[in-house]
């Protein structure tokens, strides 16, 4: 993989040039001293990922990471000293496109291979995303509504997804009558994070969804594991391992499935922002199951590559902008009467 870094700090620089230096067949293509030098340097050669810093001069990681994302989409890997301490910073980033997050790896000391080895999964992970090819496979044949269940809202969301959530979710009332579930590409270390954040910009309660929830009205539910998350038969969720190969984790795809396959009430699913393709297929089979679906816009994605993916499949029965979307699931599915 060729790889581009945008850090000021030299010793940074070195501890990744050499857990970059560690992995035959990848190499460090240029380094960034600065936000706007990795704005023109990716513009004129686009590397497989961007390590990125959040505290460089000139301009940050995050409006960085925005510029890039507007101007030459590339995937981007948040290298911080700390992920933890910055942990809003690291949200910004993501909700402007960056993909994940990781600690700088350390030269020295006893967490020095772990660290590297840390980074270097980050980067391969990302990698296998990139070189995926989705299978297609042909959707269970049944119809929508047919249970007594409340009604569900499947999310599917990656780069750029925490803010466009918020939006979807600030926008939602409190009595919103469904319950929704949201995958979002984010390793498990972000997820309480996450939820804890998205349960700040909204008037429905947000938590990560466990082993045995049962989406309710009024809840929204994030994949919390680097496992997949799927509906069960019993309309629980449950985590699973399998498949093993699919580089998303968790995968959108495999949600929406599972939701086509065991969920016997009305079910409406929303592709939002991300890179890639995760999310389309499934989508499209809620579609054939006869669930209503959306896919946000281009013009309001930070990257236009699932919802597009989804878009060029038919997949979506509603191409709608963000601040549409919460205005729409509204409309069908009403909010419940205080008591």
């Amino acid at each position: 993989m060729n790889i581009g870094i945008a850090n000021d700090m030299p010793l940074a620089v070195e501890a990744l040039r050499h857990a970059i230096a560690a992995r035959p067949g990848h190499r460090v293509l240029w380094v960034a001293a600065d936000g706007e030098q990795a704005v023109d340097f990716c513009a004129a050669q686009q590397p497989d990922v961007i390590l990125m810093d959040l505290v460089m001069p000139k301009i940050d990681g995050v409006e960085a990471t925005r510029r890039i994302m507007a101007r030459s989409p590339c995937p981007i890997l948040i290298v911080t000293s700390s992920v933890g301490a910055n942990a809003w910073r690291v949200y910004e980033a993501m909700g402007a496109g960056a993909l994940d997050a990781v600690d700088t790896p350390t030269l020295a000391g006893p967490e020095a291979r772990s660290t590297m080895d840390l980074l270097l999964a980050k980067i391969d992970q990302i990698g296998r995303v990139n070189g995926v090819t989705e299978a297609t496979r042909a959707p269970a044949a049944f119809t929508a509504g047919t249970g007594m269940l409340a009604p569900l809202v499947a999310i599917g969301s990656s780069a750029g997804g925490p803010t466009a959530l918020a939006t979807v979710l600030g926008a939602l009332p409190a009595g919103f009558k469904a319950g929704i579930v949201i995958v979002q590409h984010v390793d498990q270390s972000f997820a309480v994070g996450m939820a804890d954040w998205l349960n700040g910009q909204t008037a429905l309660k947000v938590r990560i969804a466990c082993e045995g929830d049962r989406p309710a009205p009024g809840e929204a539910l994030l994949a919390a594991t680097n496992d997949h998350l799927r509906m069960a038969a019993n309309g629980k969720l449950a985590y699973t391992r399998e498949p093993a190969e699919t580089p998303y984790r968790p995968s959108v795809d495999t949600f929406f499935h599972s939701v086509v396959e065991n969920w016997t009430g009305e079910a409406i699913g929303v592709l939002l922002t991300g890179m890639g393709r995760d999310g389309a297929i499934g989508l499209k089979a809620m579609r054939a199951k006869g669930c209503y679906t959306i896919a946000q816009d281009q013009a309001t994605s930070a990257v236009y590559g699932m919802p597009k993916a989804a878009a060029a499949l038919g997949a979506a029965r509603a191409i709608l902008p963000l601040p549409a979307i919460a205005a729409e699931l509204v409309s069908r599915l009403g909010t419940q009467r205080a008591a």
